[in-house]
């Protein structure tokens, strides 16, 4: 994802148009919020996050070295400010439910998503989601609906590849062990 004439843009805002930043402001504004949010898991420290985060990124610009995307760098410094936060608020996460599924397959899990209204797929989606470590789930939100790559995502966590992936791997299994969970609670509600 870039937006169009990145280069244009930035080369206006070292000459010193600040206006110049508000398009690339607008532009990566919702996905900057995003990554922060998952987390720092608090809409308000995200939005601080997120203002910090483009912050950071003017008063830095000229270190840019438009060898990678714009975007990416500006997640990498999303992803360390929202880091920082966390380690500095030291917010406690609620502990999820810790039932056990007994008699489900996965197969009877998998079909009864499939068949629910994509409304209710992105909220069980979102539930299950919620329910992940911040950092699961934010990995999991920028591979999959951001559609970053493996390459991307260790720029911006400075993770290992191999340690991406598997990070990638057990947070597939924790969702689908939480929607596991959460359509077996739906169903037992509704007979």
């Amino acid at each position: 994802m870039q937006v169009p004439n990145e280069a244009y843009h930035i080369e206006r805002v070292l000459k010193g148009d600040t206006q110049a930043f508000a398009l690339l402001v607008e532009y990566y504004k919702d996905l900057v919020f995003t990554i922060c949010k998952r987390i720092t898991q608090n809409d308000e420290d995200a939005e601080e996050c997120a203002q910090d985060t483009f912050l950071k990124a003017f008063r830095s610009l000229e270190s840019f070295r438009q060898e990678a995307k714009f975007g990416t760098w500006l997640f990498r410094i999303a992803y360390n400010t929202a880091i920082s936060k966390q380690r500095v608020q030291k917010h406690v996460h609620e502990s999820t439910d810790d039932r056990k599924v007994q008699n489900v397959s996965f197969d009877d899990t998998e079909s009864g998503y499939r068949s629910l209204a994509n409304d209710q797929r992105k909220h069980y989606l979102k539930l299950a989601l919620a329910e992940l470590p911040p950092e699961d789930a934010n990995l999991m939100s920028l591979y999959y609906y951001n559609e970053l790559s493996i390459a991307e995502l260790q720029e911006i966590t400075g993770m290992e590849i191999s340690n991406i992936k598997v990070k990638l791997h057990r947070a597939r299994k924790k969702l689908q062990d939480s929607l596991q969970r959460l359509l077996k609670d739906e169903l037992e509600e509704i007979l």
